[in-house]
């Protein structure tokens, strides 16, 4: 799974490295380093816009939200961060995103945690997996665009409290990472990982013309048992609050 990740790439080098349009965009500039991305957040996104045929990039809430939620059931249940790449063309929930909405969710590294093998219950080890390197990457991707029903009760009072940046947007922008099972390297540390794109690949995955999935399932597989490193870090990354570069400094005993 994927449940914390990290994007302290600059600017610079992301628009570079996913070819992005920037021309008149506004939401860039405001575009920080962060360390401790969590669930709920809104999340740089990278998709195509289908007027211009070009890259832009967009802030989205992580935690899919299906266009059938009613307002009064945002935010009731476990947001929906993971999208299991076996099931995405059998569950309603992802069939028609992974068809039409595709998107990359840019990285830099992400957090998984292990069981202490100290013998000290309940207490788990974090670790910091990211590319030798430190080079950005992209995690498959699909969101969705939810808008309130003229029915429904006001979204103002249906979501106030439930996590959502604007209660009062009748519009609602989402979207989740898509996971394979692990490869040798990340199994040791969990059963599933998210699915990591090839760059050769970014093209292919955001062209909303493709929608014969078939052609895509060669991409949702683990990515190659080199490509990246895992290192032990701190407790302090477990505080969402937490979003600073202590979150990924190397701690290699902590009980």
């Amino acid at each position: 799974m994927c449940g914390r990740f990290t994007l302290r790439t600059p600017l610079t080098v992301l628009v570079e490295h996913f070819d992005l349009d920037v021309r008149g965009d506004r939401q860039l500039p405001l575009f920080e380093a962060r360390y401790n991305i969590a669930p709920t957040q809104d999340v740089f996104v990278v998709r195509t816009d289908p007027t211009t045929n070009t890259r832009c990039g967009a802030m989205l809430r992580w935690g899919l939200i299906p266009t059938w939620t009613t307002a009064d059931k945002i935010g009731a249940g476990p947001p929906l961060i993971n999208a299991r790449s076996e099931t995405l063309t059998e569950k309603p929930t992802f069939r028609t995103a992974f068809r039409k909405r595709r998107c990359l969710i840019p990285a830099d590294g992400f957090y998984e945690w292990q069981q202490s093998t100290s013998g000290v219950k309940g207490k788990k080890q974090p670790y910091y997996i990211h590319r030798a390197d430190g080079a950005p990457f992209a995690f498959a991707g699909l969101w969705e665009h939810w808008t309130a029903k003229e029915a429904e009760p006001s979204p103002n009072h249906s979501l106030k409290g439930r996590g959502i940046a604007d209660p009062g947007s009748l519009i609602i922008e989402s979207c989740t990472i898509v996971t394979a099972a692990a490869n040798r390297m990340m199994s040791e540390l969990h059963e599933r990982m998210p699915v990591i794109l090839s760059p050769n690949d970014y093209a292919t995955w955001l062209d909303p013309r493709i929608e014969d999935t078939s052609s895509l399932q060669h991409m949702l597989a683990p990515c190659g048992e080199d490509e990246l490193v895992a290192e032990p870090v701190g407790t302090h990354v477990n505080k969402v609050a937490n979003d600073d570069p202590r979150c990924i400094q190397v701690q290699r005993s902590l009980f």
